[in-house]
């Protein structure tokens, strides 16, 4: 889906274009009515699939392109749902960055430019609903019903107190205030497709009390369903609100450079890529893009859950909504607003929501049977007993009534889904992506864990590790190499430069500086001849001693350069890409947790065995795509389940292959699109929060379907004996239902 409203495709069986809309659905609470409007969109001539997502509130379908938006509006609107297109933003035609921004241009997101057909527009399609989401709660359609349903039960409830004689009449009028639009969305869900809907058990229920006599009862019954409904409504936004959230991060409006004047306001969803924005100290970035100049500290907070701000320099890339701290910054934009990382990643999690885990198709297919079940065993509570025992047909009747009232399936459908929401947004807080609750679900019976080294277990750029000075200080040694690599963009020059900056040395300039190939550099120093050379280069200038210690650190998995001046060895530099500073304590977590990990990496065996040495996991090294593959598939053959963590690039036959895929990432769109699942903070440690979050997400949904069908088997047992009536079920299926939604809710703000 990615987001789009409307995405041309084509069906290969039939030969038609299609093209796939969504919508946003407002009053959608739970598992039952999902299952209503997929039921009724189906029946809708053009309309090929459909997706809903309960969590999200939208609504995907795959229909023919001359299908438009009132098709698939008017079905919802007679079920009594709120339904407009989704909104979109304009699509901006990608374009140089003005002013040197390091070559940097949209990525380009095939998936996600989509255009809104002519037929997509929203024909002031609210009627009256109210989405969660814009509005606070008690100005909603659902708690309009139940204070008017309430306020009429009181009111008769009154009168019947001062005027006796009027109690005949005044509760079947105030039963009637909240059971005719009950009644109407039964009708219509029938009509559409659903006959063994929740309203239609209500309006069953409702009516049949109303003929045995039980009006009062039957009142306050609908009164008491109509608050669960919308504490249900009030649970489900709360769940929805939490994703949503994140698009609030992004600022409106943005400070736009053009045509050298100043800077001026513009509305932060039409910026284009190549644009140039002023983000201001203490203003959030208002879309992603590289720095073109300044320098500041960037809160990325938001976005990856680090507390400690990171350094933003002349081409550092920053992420929308995160927080300039102390410089103003000018941003080349490189994505428009609807790829931006938050809005990626709100896409991301929507659709993760919308799929659905094995245990909650599970529990929607036992539904299906499950609510016809229910209306059949009610059927026998009313009708067998009078027959065959002589019972009073009044009290087996409300028997069934209650019966109906008690088997509603809404607090089975949801207590998967609602879980498996809560859990996926809990991850996204904190970093942490799943595309789907089939991921979530499988993360928590993973054995194995198979690691990339570079970029994954390490921090992917070497450092110097190692200074030792032959002649002189640490200080000159480290001068006088930065002297030779300054202006170098190879990695292991980057590492001499930041090791030098980092002790606050400043090189002092080289002349004739000349690249040996193979070997190394040479250059003129203060009028010394400078050559930092690999050892093997340096061979015959080192004495024995000089050169096992080079051969020492090579075996360590470091990379050496020895420094000569005038032709004497000045010293020794050592290099090496090390290991993540949780690297160690997470795969420590992985073991408490009863996971095995391991390294597999086309790095050399030497400098692979050294860093898995040194975080006591096994190595398989000099591998290619195809053997990293070929041990993913040895391992699961062996039965073991397995978590692929890497890059999402050159891993990619084997993160797919896995069971699942991690991709290790800062918001990349690798990282959010290639595998299963992505770490947007880079922390080894994250992988056993992962797993560790998904075997609370299993817990919980284990409690949840306890709770609800423990408590539905223990009141149809009492309903069937006599021992509860009316209002004990409907409490029973409510507070069922509200048990289900807090503990599922409790997901939200579990921390590791």
């Amino acid at each position: 889906m990615h987001g789009p409203i409307s995405d041309s495709l084509s069906d290969p069986l039939a030969g038609t274009a299609l093209r796939t809309s969504r919508y946003r659905v407002s009053g959608m609470d739970c598992g039952s009515c999902a299952a209503k409007i997929e039921t009724a969109l189906r029946r809708v001539p053009g309309i090929h699939k459909v997706r809903v997502s309960v969590p999200a509130g939208t609504v995907t379908v795959s229909h023919e392109s001359m299908l438009g938006a009132d098709a698939v509006v008017r079905p919802l609107t007679a079920l009594g749902y709120g339904a407009t297109p989704a909104d979109a933003v304009a699509e901006a035609g990608p374009s140089s960055c003005g002013g040197g921004c390091c070559g940097a241009e949209a990525q380009p997101h095939s998936h996600s430019h989509s255009h809104e057909h002519s037929q997509d527009h929203s024909h002031g399609h609210s009627h009256g609903h109210d989405d969660a989401s814009e509005a606070p709660w008690w100005r909603g359609r659902k708690a309009r019903l139940t204070l008017a349903a309430g306020a009429a039960l009181a009111a008769a409830t009154a009168l019947g107190l001062l005027v006796p004689a009027a109690e005949p009449w005044a509760f079947p009028l105030a039963l009637l205030v909240g059971l005719v639009p009950v009644a109407r969305r039964a009708l219509a869900a029938a009509r559409a497709g659903t006959p063994f809907s929740i309203e239609m058990l209500m309006t069953v229920a409702a009516i049949g009390a109303l003929l045995i006599g039980a009006v009062e009862e039957a009142a306050t019954v609908l009164v008491l369903f109509l608050v669960g409904e919308l504490l249900e409504g009030v649970a489900a936004g709360r769940a929805r609100a939490g994703i949503r959230g994140l698009t609030a991060l992004v600022p409106d409006t943005a400070l736009l450079e053009q045509d050298g004047g100043a800077p001026h306001s513009v509305p932060a969803a039409g910026l284009a890529v190549g644009s140039v924005i002023l983000v201001r100290p203490g203003d959030r970035v208002a879309a992603d893009g590289i720095v073109l100049s300044g320098r500041s500290a960037v809160d990325e907070s938001p976005v990856t859950g680090e507390s400690v701000p990171k350094p933003k320099a002349e081409g550092d890339e920053v992420f929308a909504g995160t927080i300039n701290a102390d410089g103003a910054l000018r941003v080349c934009v490189t994505a428009a607003a609807r790829d931006n990382t938050i809005a990626r990643i709100v896409r991301l999690v929507e659709e993760a929501q919308a799929s659905k885990a094995p245990t909650e198709r599970l529990i929607d297919r036992f539904a299906r049977f499950y609510t016809p079940g229910i209306v059949g065993v009610a059927a026998l509570v009313a009708v067998v007993p009078p027959l065959l025992s002589g019972g009073d047909w009044t009290e087996w009747i409300y028997r069934a009534l209650a019966v109906l009232l008690i088997g509603c399936p809404c607090a089975l459908v949801i207590s998967t889904p609602a879980a498996i929401a809560a859990g996926l947004s809990n991850g996204a807080r904190r970093g942490l992506l799943l595309k789907g609750g089939a991921v979530l679900e499988a993360l928590g019976g993973i054995t194995t864990v198979a690691f990339d080294k570079t970029g994954t277990l390490t921090e992917g750029k070497p450092r110097v590790t190692d200074l030792i000075p032959l002649l002189g200080s640490e200080a000159e040694l480290l001068a006088d190499a930065a002297a030779l690599e300054a202006g170098s963009s190879h990695p292991l020059a980057r590492a001499i430069l930041a090791a030098a900056a980092e002790r606050g040395i400043a090189p002092p300039a080289a002349d004739e500086a000349t690249a040996l190939p193979g070997a190394g550099l040479t250059g003129k120093v203060d009028g010394r001849l400078l050559a930092l050379l690999s050892p093997q280069a340096a061979a015959s200038s080192l004495s024995a001693a000089q050169a096992d210690r080079a051969a020492a650190f090579a075996e360590a998995g470091k990379t050496v350069s020895v420094l000569l001046v005038d032709g004497i060895p000045a010293g020794l530099i050592a290099m090496r890409d090390e290991p993540r500073p949780d690297a160690r304590s997470g795969i420590e977590a992985l073991e408490r947790a009863g996971i095995r990990s391991l390294m597999v990496t086309g790095d050399n065996a030497r400098t692979a065995g050294a860093v898995a040495g040194m975080l006591g996991m096994a190595a398989h090294a000099e591998l290619l795509p195809d053997d990293k593959l070929r041990i993913v598939r040895d391992l699961q053959a062996r039965g073991q389940r397995v978590a692929k963590v890497g890059d999402g690039i050159n891993d990619a036959p084997a993160l797919a292959a896995a069971d699942v895929g991690i991709a290790m990432g800062g918001g990349t769109d690798v990282a959010l699109e290639t595998a299963d699942a992505a770490i947007l903070h880079g922390r080894v440690g994250d992988v056993a929060a992962l797993v560790a979050l998904s075997r609370r997400t299993m817990a919980n949904i284990r409690q949840n379907i306890a709770l609800a069908l423990g408590l539905k088997a223990v009141f149809l047992l009492t309903t069937v004996l006599g021992v509860t009536g009316l209002w004990p079920a409907i409490l029973a299926d409510t507070g069922a239902t509200v048990l289900v939604t807090a503990n599922a809710l409790r997901l939200l703000s579990i921390r590791p």
